[in-house]
């Protein structure tokens, strides 16, 4: 019998269109987010900072790539994921997300989305409201863990990080803001990562002012101790995207018994976000 722990693995190739994507980036202190890797994961850091991004993303059409559009689906998606690195057999390292929640304004996104995947997905009510100068979003999620409130000035220069950041420049916070190329995650059932590639047109994101009055899901005991810092704010609309199959790749030994969880960046010149 095919277990159900497999149907997890991303098992088709999918398609959809982000009619916008804002990205909210957050530091930590490493020691802060290493606790909620998977087996088989390295931070990705700069700085002493590990990072967190919180995505805002209006999906339409998504669907298995190549089907028709009238089995597709339209939600919004509110996502928390944590930038992490994974080496392969192959020796590639390789740059991703680890998917921490999902929350979506979609009930039958819910379902599928837990059937079909590891990230996470809870339903929530989100509602935006989006012109050329401005984007307000509003997020409060059933069960009460994730609530945001922010607005973004996108009329703004597109130099702009906030007071604080760790980046240098614009061009060093891009190095930090999702989508990234891969996503992973852990496969208990058989002490194995879960890759999936994502494939992107039209990525030109613009860094924005953005004003967070609201953003609960760091409230939780997990990040205990720290006060995010604002590292970044992007925005873009009108992108094409894609994702491949999902490929499973046990753990060897020495992976699933690394004691060296961070990946420090000595320079971000050499840092691409897709490969």
């Amino acid at each position: 019998m095919f277990p159900a722990y497999m149907l997890k693995r991303h098992p088709f190739s999918m398609e959809a269109h982000f009619g916008f994507v804002f990205v909210l980036t957050y530091a930590f202190p490493k020691e802060i987010l290493v606790p909620l890797l998977a087996p088989g994961l390295v931070l990705d850091t700069y700085r002493n900072f590990g990072f967190v991004a919180v995505a805002a993303v209006q999906t339409s059409k998504m669907r298995p790539r190549g089907f028709p559009d009238f089995i597709s689906q339209d939600y919004l998606l509110l996502g928390y994921r944590i930038f992490v690195r994974f080496k392969t057999h192959e020796g590639r390292n390789l740059r991703g997300l680890r998917i921490l929640r999902s929350d979506t304004d979609s009930s039958s996104m819910v379902l599928t989305g837990n059937l079909l995947t590891h990230y996470g997905f809870c339903k929530s009510n989100i509602d935006f409201s989006l012109t050329d100068e401005r984007l307000k979003l509003n997020s409060a999620s059933d069960d009460g863990i994730s609530e945001l409130i922010c607005e973004a000035d996108l009329s703004a220069s597109e130099n702009y990080l906030p007071k604080g950041s760790p980046f240098s420049s614009v061009r060093d916070a891009l190095k930090f803001a999702g989508p990234m190329p891969f996503t992973f995650d852990y496969e208990k059932e058989t002490n194995s990562i879960i890759r999936v590639e994502g494939v992107r047109e039209n990525w030109h994101p613009k860094s924005v002012p953005a004003d967070v009055q609201k953003i609960s899901f760091f409230e939780q005991k997990q990040f205990a101790g720290a006060k995010p810092v604002h590292c970044s704010s992007f925005f873009l609309k009108d992108i094409p995207y894609y994702w491949k199959e999902g490929i499973c790749e046990e753990l060897n030994e020495s992976q699933s018994n690394m004691t060296e969880r961070y990946y420090s960046q000595k320079s971000l010149d050499k840092v691409d976000d897709f490969e």
